[in-house]
C-alpha cells in the first residue's frame, strides 16, 4: 500500500481455477496458507483436496515476473465419512492447513476437516534404484536358483516426482467441529480447537491429547458462547489465545495450570450503546484471531471491523478499522440470506505494517497501520491481464453516485472473499474467491 514513494500499487499476477459460472461445490476453496518461506502456497477445498503451488525461481532478466506459482502437488487429504453412533455425515471439507517449519528436504503440513487432523509429508524423488539381485526390473521376484552373480544396485536419475504421504492421523478427540489448528513455537506440539474445547497434541503421538480448555456447561441449555478461533503465540510456547462468539478474546498461560479454563487476560471492548441493535451480538462474534509476527499485537476480525490489540492493554483495541461499515444499514437482509454468519479471516504482511481481510463483491481491504490509509481492491477476471494495476474501488452509500463508484445496493453477496494469505517476506498476496485463487504482487518499477 504505502511504499517509500507514496502508495504501493498492486498488480494482477495469476489466477488459478476454472472460469465456469456454475461452480461445483467440491471446488470451493476453504483455506489458503503460505509456508514459512513463501516458496509454497497450499489451498484446501470443500472436496477434501489439498493443492500446493510452488514459486518458480525468479527470472533475473524479467524481475517483474518474480512470483509465478505453479502446481507442485495435489492430493486427496480427507474423504467423506459417516459417524454411525451419531448418524452424522462428516464432510471432507478442509477447514485449516498449517505448515510446519522445514527441518530437512521434505515439507510437512497439518490439514483438518471437522473431526480428523492429518500430518502430511511432501517429498521429492528424482532418482530410482536399478539393478536388483532378487527382482526383475518390472518388480517381479526372480527364482533364487537362477541367480549366478551379485550386482550392486545403482541410483538412476528419473523425472521429478512429488509424493504426499500421511505420516500421522490425529482422530477421535473432538465432539464438535474443529475450527482452528495452530502449531506451537516449540515445533513439537500443536493445538486444535472446536466449538467448546481446545486440545493440545504432540506431533509424534496420535492416540492421546490433553484437553487444555473446556467451556462446555454441565447443562447445555446454559450455553451462551462458543470458541470461534485459537492460536499459539509466535514466540512464547506457553501462551495461546482463543476468541469467542461473544466478541471476547482470552489469553491463557499453560504454566499456570494444566486446564486453562481461567484466563490470564481478557480482551474486550465495551459496546457503544448508540450502535446497539438486534444484530449486535451476531456481528460482535469474532471469526478470526492472528498474532502479529513480532508477537506484540494480535488482530481480530468481527463481521464489520478489524481490531488490533496490544497484548499489554486489555481494555480496548489500539486500532480499529471499518471493513464495510456501509453494510450496517443492510444487516436485516444479510440476516435473512445468512450472510451475517460468514466467517471472514484476516492476515498480516511480513513486517506487521499492513493488514488485509476480505469483503463482499470479491472486494478485499488493506489497512496501512503507519500511514493510516486504507484501500479496497477487487479480484475479478475483468482486470486479469498480466501485470495490470488494480484500481482502488469505492462503494457509494447514498446520494449521487460518482462514475467509478459502485452502489451498495448492487453488491453481489454471493461473491465473497473469506480466505486471504500474505507472503511472509514479499509483497505477494493470495486471495480466494469462490473457486478461484488470485495471486497479486506489488508493482516493480
Amino acid at each position: 500500500m504505502a511504499g517509500p514513494g507514496g502508495d504501493m500499487q498492486w498488480c494482477f499476477s495469476q489466477v488459478k481455477g476454472a472460469i465456469d459460472d456454475d461452480v461445483a461445490e467440491a471446488d470451493i476453496i476453504s483455506t489458503v496458507e503460505f509456508n514459512h518461506t513463501g516458496e509454497l502456497l497450499a489451498t484446501g477445498d470443500k472436496g477434501g483436496r489439498v493443492v500446493i503451488f510452488q514459486q518458480e525461481i525468479e527470472n533475473k532478466n524479467q524481475p517483474q515476473f518474480r512470483s509465478e506459482y505453479n502446481v507442485y502437488s495435489t492430493f486427496q487429504s480427507h474423504e467423506p465419512e459417516f459417524d454411525y453412533l451419531k448418524s452424522l455425515e462428516i464432510e471432507e471439507k478442509i477447514n485449516k492447513i498449517r505448515w510446519l517449519p522445514q527441518k530437512n528436504a521434505a515439507q510437512f503440513l497439518l490439514s483438518t476437516n471437522d473431526k480428523t487432523i492429518k500430518l502430511w509429508k511432501i517429498s521429492e524423488r528424482d532418482k530410482r534404484p536399478e539393478g536388483y539381485n532378487l527382482k526383475e526390473e518390472d518388480g517381479r521376484y526372480k527364482d533364487p536358483n537362477t541367480i549366478t552373480s551379485l550386482r550392486v544396485p545403482v541410483l538412476k536419475p528419473m523425472d521429478l516426482m512429488v509424493e504426499a504421504s500421511p505420516r500421522r492421523v490425529f482422530a477421535n478427540a473432538h465432539t464438535y467441529h474443529i475450527n482452528s489448528v495452530s502449531v506451537n513455537s516449540d515445533n513439537e506440539t500443536y493445538l486444535s480447537a472446536d466449538d467448546l474445547r481446545i486440545n493440545l497434541w504432540h506431533l509424534e503421538i496420535t492416540d492421546r491429547s490433553f484437553n487444555i480448555v473446556d467451556i462446555k456447561p454441565a447443562n447445555m441449555e446454559e450455553l451462551t458462547e462458543v470458541i470461534t478461533a485459537a492460536e499459539f503465540h509466535p514466540h512464547q510456547c506457553n501462551t495461546f489465545v482463543y476468541s469467542s462468539s461473544k466478541g471476547t478474546i482470552r489469553l491463557c498461560d499453560m504454566r499456570v495450570s494444566a486446564l486453562c479454563d481461567k484466563h490470564s487476560k481478557l480482551f474486550e471492548e465495551p459496546e457503544d450503546p448508540s450502535n446497539r441493535s438486534f444484530f449486535s451480538e451476531i456481528i460482535s462474534s469474532i471469526s478470526d484471531v492472528k498474532f502479529s509476527h513480532n508477537g506484540r499485537y494480535m488482530m481480530t476480525r468481527d463481521y464489520l471491523s478489524v481490531k488490533i490489540w496490544d497484548l499489554n492493554m486489555e481494555t480496548r483495541p489500539v486500532e480499529t478499522y471499518q471493513v464495510h461499515e456501509y453494510l450496517r444499514s443492510k444487516l436485516c437482509s444479510l440476516y435473512e440470506n445468512d450472510c451475517i454468519f460468514d466467517k471472514f479471516e484476516c492476515c498480516w504482511n511480513g513486517n506487521d505494517s499492513v493488514v488485509m481481510t476480505g469483503s463482499y463483491n470479491n472486494f478485499f481491504r488493506m489497512f496501512d497501520r503507519g500511514h493510516r490509509r486504507d484501500v479496497t481492491l477487487e479480484a475479478s477476471r475483468e482486470n486479469s491481464k498480466p501485470m495490470q494495476v488494480l484500481k482502488p474501488r469505492k462503494v457509494c452509500t447514498g446520494g449521487k453516485r460518482k462514475k467509478d463508484e459502485i452502489s451498495v445496493d448492487s453488491l453481489d453477496f454471493n461473491k465473497k472473499i473469506l480466505h486471504t494469505a500474505w507472503h511472509p517476506q514479499d509483497n505477494i498476496i493470495a486471495v480466494a474467491t469462490t473457486n478461484n485463487l488470485y495471486i497479486f504482487q506489488d508493482k516493480v518499477n
